[in-house]
């Protein structure tokens, strides 16, 4: 009989979800141009704060938030690959997608930060906020770099939704859910998961919020 296990604790939930809306605005906001870009811009930097803030989470949150968690080596993909890797083994991403949160959150990185440094080529007037800290021309370089990336991303997103609709439909395993309510329903025997407190969310919120103003006051 399957049993109910709480997976996902509500920062990384949240995160996720900010992230995916934030995204999907900075791709719609670019596409529209005029007075949006200037949201362009702040909500570059919140996504900056929300990857500051995950990389921390990574490192001192939840046991299924932490990389050391689920990211694997070779020899364990292989094991997964050959459905020996069960989900009470490892309950949160499993060792294929983790490599995908590796490069989405890479991914993610690189667009904020050329989007830092990238001038405005239509109006001239929203830059990135650390723009004045490169030349012209290194600027130019950066912003046809951000803009290009940018469908490398949307490919990488696309792979990653592909991913989860495969798992749903045809392998029958939700994996939509669980980032939404943060619950599994699980047979056999339950791991046990320790979810970060108060003290370490604070922490990651804290240098997540440092860096943001860094950046917005450094520029």
């Amino acid at each position: 009989m399957k049993q109910k296990l709480k997976v996902w604790d509500v920062p990384t939930r949240l995160f996720h979800w900010t992230l995916v809306i934030a995204i999907a605005f900075m791709w719609y906001s670019a596409e529209t141009g005029g007075n949006l870009m200037v949201w362009h811009l702040r909500v570059g930097l919140l996504i900056l704060g929300l990857i500051v803030f995950r990389l921390c989470w990574g490192i001192w949150g939840s046991d299924t938030a932490r990389f050391g968690s689920f990211v694997r080596g070779p020899a364990q993909i292989k094991r997964y690959l050959k459905g020996e890797i069960t989900e009470n083994e490892q309950p949160g991403h499993n060792p294929l997608g983790a490599l995908m949160v590796l490069a989405l959150l890479g991914a993610v990185s690189f667009q904020v930060i050329t989007g830092l440094f990238a001038p405005d080529n239509n109006a001239f007037v929203n830059n990135g906020f650390l723009n004045g800290w490169v030349s012209e021309d290194t600027g130019s370089l950066i912003h046809t770099l951000h803009v290009q990336f940018f469908n490398y991303l949307l490919a990488l997103i696309a792979v990653h939704v592909a991913t989860i609709f495969i798992y749903k439909f045809v392998k029958k395993h939700n994996l939509i859910t669980p980032m939404i309510t943060g619950y599994k329903y699980l047979e056999g025997k339950l791991p046990v998961i320790k979810f970060a407190g108060a003290g370490k969310l604070l922490a990651a919120l804290a240098v997540a919020a440092g860096v943001v103003c860094a950046v917005w006051f450094g520029a």
